[in-house]
């Protein structure tokens, strides 16, 4: 399946000049605060540009350069207003298009959020995005590749290399999200800046509901590389006997199964914001807004999606087991995937407003495994009809037997940037280092002048021979 495609938010005009004021006595942060009015003027400009182009055209990368340009300056404004180098003359307000709101006419509509905390808040929002939609055009640039019998070994690693950076991607936007959660959100919270009005974007629970969801998407792909080879070496005749090159059965659907774990509690907490609601009257549209309907669907669909994958790999686990008494265990597994993966066929999976395509890339999935359950049921029925003669357990006595899933890849925890002028930043560093160098120059001076002007009290000193 594919990932998660994010709308990306669009920002408003502001000058850091207007509300920053340098406190320092030979006005040393003036152009840092310039150079900040203008890193944040191209952030803009380039969200601009990606709003108006076609998402197969969209430039994630230059936005993500852009961000990382960006967000050194941010913090170095932050960093002066904490340590009372610059003061701000009156309080900050961005205003941001807000993109996982659900609202009547599936518009985005743009809100006021007051204090740098906001707009730090809402840029590392926009920077996991663009890292989740690089990620998206990445895979989606490769194709069925390990499906194609044409394609040769070399190509083949290739693409493989690719999906892995995907994956790389999507474990850095988790990284992004769960600091989101666990300590932007939290340090806005405590400075009582604008922090009442926040749309669902920007709560606690949906950033680590998107951390868990980026890492599912992660681990999807991760299963995707895992099981190349053998995708490949099975082209021609899929279904069993299994190629010598597949993979550990056992880790395919403890892989699925964790899956299954992540996008039910991303979606469980990105339903939670509604209960959570801001008890003050807010000005802003979007203060009591729910999360949009397409990304609740998404983490539905994708969470019955994996668990029909968990329970096909259990049956070809019990059916390639050798053990005869499992022989029935094959074919009451496959017969559930096989409901699961009807039931979202016919319930029309991946349906969304504007996003036809993708609809129907999901539902060509759901369709594909669909017929590769059929030939793994039609292969073990016959066994089991013909030569174990074991009976189809019922599904509630196959609940029991499901093991717990298991991560195939981890997040990669986000590490801020240093400030690019301030307290923190290389220069400031720099600077005191200079400073206590000469502090340590000017001390040594005083301690020989004082040396040579002290009495000599050394046997026969004042005598001259």
């Amino acid at each position: 399946m594919s990932t998660y495609l994010y709308e990306l938010p669009t920002t408003g005009a502001i000058s850091f000049g207007d509300f920053c004021v340098d406190g320092t006595a030979s006005n040393a942060y003036a152009s840092h605060i310039a150079e900040a009015t203008q890193a944040r003027a191209n952030l803009r400009g380039v969200l601009k540009v990606t709003k108006r182009t076609d998402t197969d055209g969209k430039d994630y990368l230059r936005l993500i350069k852009v961000l990382d340009d960006y967000l050194p300056y941010l913090h170095g404004i932050m960093a002066c207003v904490v340590s009372g180098d610059i003061r701000l003359k009156s309080e900050p307000k961005f205003s941001w298009r807000t993109t996982l709101s659900a609202h009547l006419f599936h518009t985005s509509p743009r809100i006021t959020l007051a204090s740098l905390h906001a707009d730090l808040a809402s840029s590392l929002l926009t920077y996991a995005f663009a890292l989740s939609n690089f990620a998206r055009v990445t895979v989606a640039s490769l194709g069925s590749y390990e499906h194609d019998r044409a394609i040769s070994e070399i190509d083949r690693k290739a693409k493989d290399e690719k999906l892995n950076f995907a994956v790389t991607l999507l474990c850095r936007a988790s990284g992004i999200f769960t600091y989101m959660s666990e300590k932007v959100l939290m340090d806005w919270d405590k400075a009582g800046e604008g922090a009442s009005g926040r749309p669902p974007d920007l709560s606690k629970e949906v950033n680590a509901a998107l951390a868990k969801m980026a890492l599912a998407d992660a681990q999807t792909l991760a299963i995707r590389k895992f099981l190349s080879k053998s995708a490949y070496d099975s082209a021609v005749s899929p279904g069993p006997p299994l190629p010598k090159s597949h993979p550990s059965i056992p880790l395919i659907f403890k892989f699925h199964l964790e899956c299954v774990s992540l996008y039910s509690s991303a979606r469980a907490l990105a339903m939670t914001p509604g209960s959570a609601r801001p008890s003050s009257p807010s000005s802003n549209p979007d203060s009591n807004a729910e999360v949009c309907v397409e990304l609740r669907r998404y983490l539905a669909d994708a969470s019955a999606f994996h668990a029909a994958l968990a329970h096909k790999w259990l049956a070809v686990d019990a059916g390639e087991s050798g053990v005869q008494e499992k022989g029935g265990e094959a074919v009451a597994w496959l017969l559930w995937a096989k409901k699961e993966l009807e039931d979202m066929k016919e319930g029309g999976l991946g349906i969304a407003v504007g996003r036809d395509r993708e609809k129907r890339g999901r539902k060509g999935r759901v369709a594909d495994e669909l017929e590769s359950v059929g030939v793994f049921l039609k292969h073990y029925k016959k066994i089991n009809d013909s030569l174990t003669f074991q009976p189809v357990p019922k599904q509630q006595d196959l609940q029991a037997r499901i093991p717990t899933g298991i991560l195939a890849v981890h997040a990669k925890p986000y590490t801020p940037p240093s400030p690019a002028f301030g307290p923190g930043s290389v220069e400031y560093a720099r600077l005191q280092t200079e400073a206590l160098a000469l502090e340590e120059d000017d001390s040594s001076g005083d301690e020989a002048v004082v040396s040579s002007a002290s009495p000599r009290t050394y046997a026969g000193a004042g005598s001259y021979f």
